[in-house]
């Protein structure tokens, strides 16, 4: 039963953190001009139009049970290019979208543990469904700082190369269009196959888990600032 609790308290706040990443970006388009998002009825914020099975719930929740930066994906929006007012710009304010909804719900998030740990004063979590709503909520913190993080990797197909794409002159865009069908399987082979052959490299620990923990003290220090050292 006790793993039934912790499970759901993960794969919920996974699910919405993923659908609401991938709506912002079918949101900005449409803001900029192409709704193809909405013509094909994907702003929707009902988590079955988005879930991709593995990316949003399988590969997510080994990566949080093995104590790794939590990321995923979801059925991606589809933004058409061309339909763009200004397409090389707003791509990358499209991109730009997904890990900014992730952090603007990370720190609201954490002024609502804040508030709700003031409320309940020195005693605590007395019922255990308060406690599964904090639980979700402390994990809905973090796997928004971990997903906004993670994608933006300056690295196709990741929102982060999106945001490069728009800030490089057009020979250096055209390259990183060029090996855009190659990008997943480079992340793979550094982050997942290159570790299993050199694990003293330690790169997710190095590179990936630096930023979110980081981010994540800052959070913490924020709830502690709301609630007060006598609640935490």
């Amino acid at each position: 039963m006790k793993t039934l609790i912790e499970a759901a308290a993960i794969i919920i706040p996974l699910i919405f953190a993923i659908v609401f990443h991938e709506v912002a970006h079918g949101w900005m388009a449409r803001a900029l001009g192409d709704p193809t998002a909405q013509e094909q009825r994907r702003l929707s914020l009902n988590p079955l139009r988005h879930v991709d099975p593995f990316g949003t719930i399988i590969l997510p929740g080994a990566l949080h049970l093995a104590g790794l930066p939590v990321f995923g994906w979801a059925k991606p929006v589809p933004v058409n290019y061309s339909r763009l007012r200004n397409p090389k710009r707003d791509m990358a304010l499209v991109g730009a979208a997904g890990p900014a909804i992730n952090f603007v719900f990370a720190v609201l998030t954490a002024v609502i543990v804040g508030v709700t740990l003031r409320a309940l004063g020195p005693a605590g979590m007395p019922r255990p469904v308060l406690a599964f709503a904090m639980m979700t909520l402390i994990n809905f913190i973090t796997v928004n700082i971990s997903l906004g993080l993670f994608n933006l990797l300056p690295l196709p197909p990741f929102d982060g190369s999106r945001i490069l794409r728009g800030l490089l002159p057009w020979p250096a865009a055209r390259l990183l269009d060029r090996i855009e069908p190659f990008g997943i399987i480079v992340f793979f082979a550094i982050f997942v196959i290159l570790p299993q052959v050199w694990p003293s490299l330690h790169l997710a620990d190095r590179v990936l888990l630096p930023p979110v923990q980081w981010a994540g003290h800052q959070l913490d220090a924020l709830i502690t600032l709301i609630a007060g050292p006598q609640s935490v």
